[in-house]
């Protein structure tokens, strides 16, 4: 059943691709539409990752080893038009899995969230033509720092989205990008996909302090029920040579609101970040809040890549009800010719709880550490750690200890 619908995604990816080569083929000599169909680019990437977690609580300790292939292939241009295919598989390997994989699989174990899967990752027709860009399909998508919209390119099982995506760079400094979303591919492989009826839309502006952008995140799972998620945001993020040091920084608002006529409410968004950059090493301070509306609904991020923010130990995939202050340090150095990065977080509630439940405002903290090698050319290692310490028990978290060992190869 799984391998037919499967069959049956591609086909509807592929058939438009089909229609669409044959209309601009039309009056071309074939054999033009054939040297950009031939002389395209193939790619593979392989990334072998084994995940361990441990945690304070009755669920046993999980251990992963998992590897993901992705296969690309992109044609050449023709008149302004191109198409991407991409499958994406990941296995486990050497018989290690013991562990959750969000599916429901090893139940008593801690979640790992890269469950086996074999699918389609990206399948899209583009067209390019004097600063206008579409594209229509399955496709990776990315705004700003990925808080509202990115891939989790973290996980094995990385995050895409169906739709068209339209785009204008009106200027070398100025570009709009809208995406009607129609699916997410989410990172749970096909069982947890979910119909969509999103609208993305993202300007930004290229000033010479920084990048200042402006977006809006309407979104609505498509399942007959009143559910909109509303987000408007503006963000500068940049940076400013003097002398030998780098002075970064990035300041980002934003507004939402949730109409589910259940729970309906408001909250507020908004991140402070300042840095230095000197001699190869980078420092910074960080200052993140994700509101809530009287403690009893929390700024929600559900298309992000979550694992880039508030602690690798993934411990607040969701904003808690009380809303989440994040406040961070951070030091990356070279070593080795590799780069060690080291980052401690401090966790508390924005808001207090509502009196009909526990006060909670220690929401703990954590330390992450990282250092990633690139290997001659094709070729990247690493090695990661997160350990999580909880706060108030009546925040429902546990001591939490993950580790990762990978390495990746692209060619």
């Amino acid at each position: 059943m799984r391998k037919s619908l499967l069959a049956v995604r591609v086909a509807a990816v592929l058939a438009p691709m089909a229609l669409l080569s044959m209309g601009v083929a039309h009056g071309a000599e074939a054999d033009s539409l054939a040297s950009a169909m031939t002389n395209g680019k193939a790619s593979i990437n392989l990334n072998l990752r084994y995940e361990g977690v441990e945690q304070d609580n009755a669920l046993k300790d999980a251990d992963a080893l998992t590897l993901r292939t992705r296969l690309n292939y992109t044609t050449a241009e023709f008149n302004g038009f191109s198409s991407v295919i991409e499958f994406e598989d990941s296995r486990v390997v050497a018989g290690m899995d013991d562990y959750n994989d969000s599916l429901g699989r090893q139940a008593g174990y801690s979640v790992i969230a890269d469950p086996e899967t074999t699918e389609l990752d990206q399948g899209y027709v583009q067209y390019k033509h004097q600063g206008f860009t579409a594209k229509a399909g399955r496709q990776a998508l990315t705004f700003d720092g990925q808080r509202f919209v990115g891939d989790v390119g973290w996980r094995q099982d990385r995050q895409t989205f169906d739709g068209m995506m339209l785009g204008y760079q009106f200027t070398d400094a100025f570009k709009v990008d809208y995406m009607y979303v129609t699916q997410r591919n989410r990172i749970f492989a096909e069982d947890k996909d979910l119909d969509a009826k999103d609208h993305l839309l993202n300007a930004s502006l290229k000033t010479d302090l920084g990048v200042l952008s402006a977006y809006s995140y309407l979104l609505e799972v498509d399942d007959n029920s009143n559910n909109a998620l509303d987000t408007y945001g503006v963000r500068f993020d940049g940076a400013k040579q003097l002398k030998d040091a780098k002075l970064l920084y990035a300041l980002e608002y934003a507004t939402q609101d949730s109409e589910s006529g259940v729970s309906d409410f408001s909250s507020n968004y908004y991140a402070l970040e300042v840095g230095a950059a000197f001699s190869g090493i980078t420092t910074k301070l960080g200052y993140e809040v994700l509101g809530s509306d009287d403690g009893l609904y929390g700024f929600a991020t559900p298309l992000a890549t979550l694992h880039k923010f508030n602690g690798w130990a993934d411990m607040f995939l969701s904003t808690p009800k009380e809303g989440l202050v994040d406040m961070y340090a951070l030091v990356s150095v070279p070593v080795a010719g590799g780069a060690f990065t080291l980052m401690y977080h401090r966790f508390e509630t924005e808001s207090e709880a509502d009196a009909a439940s526990a006060t909670v405002d220690d929401l703990g903290s954590e330390i992450d550490v990282v250092y990633t090698l690139p290997v001659a050319k094709n070729y990247t290692v690493g090695v990661k750690y997160a350990a999580y310490s909880a706060g108030d028990a009546a925040a429902g978290k546990v001591d939490t200890d993950k580790v990762w060992l990978w390495g990746t190869a692209a060619f």
